[in-house]
């Protein structure tokens, strides 16, 4: 004041010294952490054709000296158990299906319209599942029943009969299968999120059938549907997947292929099948294919249209004996897979006699307990079916 300079000016003065002082004299500069990556595991089955118990049959896993050792395998409590086992491995985990989940089934399972199979699949924790062949055999109506659940009869055999059925709680996706408007009947794709903020990562599933399901069927069920291109919808699929902001993109597809020698869940030894024009086709940015149909166990990596970036292939057998375990890193930061790997599990289940002599547990996979609640859910209609099946006709 004594200068005569307001005491603002000084201020104002003092402020603009501060802002001229070098950068350095406010310390280091903070850079962001990287973003960790992702690890999200996808659970996979297909061709569970209602094999609620135990199917008394074994897969055939080598024994590491040049010979395959029949392992006794499936039924529902089991594979529960496998699951329950898989997902306490992994915090981010989805399972899902590649068709034929009922149909061509059990007693216990068919007598019923493959009710049991729809709610014990539900309860088993199933996400996703892409429509088989085997979904169609009663009708397109008996389809939707068995998403939408109620007690319309539209087959020979009575709805409902020991519970009210209340649909499954998995969704059935069908890319290819379109109705007369040419909207799919079910979803073509859903995405499932993982995680928040700078952790989350979004998993797109893609699921549909083969387009030679016409020719497996009776034509009047699904009449009013068409099957269309299967690499042609999952192309067209994709890119609103990653619209969405998929960061990594599996297809669950009832179509498939079979290796040849020596049998091995794992192995992709002389891999030959329908599926192969398939990928040759298929969008790069498709990470994995779970397939199904033909009932062979796989896992392979196999060109695209891109022969620089494959894909996994992977197939868990039949009727539940199998689950596969597929784990993907995902890099959230660059929304992509920068990892993955696939293997197949045998649900040992409990041991049986064959035509060729006992089938016993084997030291050389793990073995797992029946789940409880399971067991006593399938135990109901397995009497139900027994009671059935003995009854005098005459």
């Amino acid at each position: 004041r004594r200068s005569g300079k307001p005491a603002v000016t000084l201020l104002r003065t003092g402020l603009l010294a501060a802002c001229a002082a070098p950068s350095a004299d406010l310390g280091p500069r903070l850079t962001p952490a990287p973003v960790a990556p992702v690890e999200v595991a996808v659970l996979a089955f297909n061709d569970f054709h209602g094999n609620l118990e135990p199917p008394r049959q074994s897969v055939g896993v080598p024994d590491g000296r040049g010979a395959t050792v029949p392992v006794p395998a499936g039924g529902a409590a089991w594979l529960a158990s496998a699951l329950d086992a898989l997902r306490a491995k992994h915090p981010r985990s989805i399972t899902v299906a590649a068709g034929d989940l009922i149909s061509a089934s059990p007693l216990a399972s068919s007598l019923f319209l493959d009710e049991p199979t729809i709610e014990t699949l539900s309860r088993l924790g199933l996400e996703y599942a892409a429509v088989g062949n085997h979904e169609f055999d009663r009708g397109t109506g008996e389809l939707r029943r068995m998403q939408a659940g109620g007690c319309e009869k539209l087959t020979q055999r009575e709805p409902c009969q020991l519970e009210r059925f209340t649909g499954a709680r998995f969704r059935y996706l069908a890319a290819s299968t379109l109705g007369p408007s040419g909207a799919p009947l079910f979803p073509a794709s859903a995405i499932r999120t993982f995680g928040t903020g700078a952790q989350m990562v979004k998993l797109g599933v893609i699921g549909l059938t083969l387009k030679a399901t016409p020719t497996l069927v009776n034509p009047s069920g699904i009449a009013e549907l068409t099957f269309a291109d299967e690499a042609d919808t999952i192309n067209a699929e994709v890119p609103r997947l990653k619209a969405q902001g998929a960061d990594a993109v599996i297809v669950l597809i009832h179509q498939g292929g079979r290796t040849t020698g020596a049998p091995d869940p794992n192995g992709c030894a002389g891999f030959d099948g329908e599926i192969l024009p398939i990928l040759r086709r298929l969008a790069p940015e498709v990470d994995v294919v779970v397939s199904g149909h033909t009932h062979a166990d796989y896992v392979c990596e196999l060109p695209t249209a891109d022969p620089a970036r494959p894909v996994l292939l992977t197939s868990a057998g039949q009727y539940g004996k199998e689950l596969t375990e597929i784990t993907l890193t995902i890099d959230p930061a660059a929304h992509r897979v920068t990892a993955r790997s696939a293997r197949n599990l045998i649900v040992q289940s409990e041991g049986f006699t064959s035509a060729k002599g006992p089938v016993g547990l084997s030291p050389l996979v793990p073995g797992y307990a029946p789940r409880a609640d399971i067991a006593a859910y399938v135990g109901r209609y397995v009497a139900a079916a027994k009671a059935f099946a003995t009854r005098p006709v005459g």
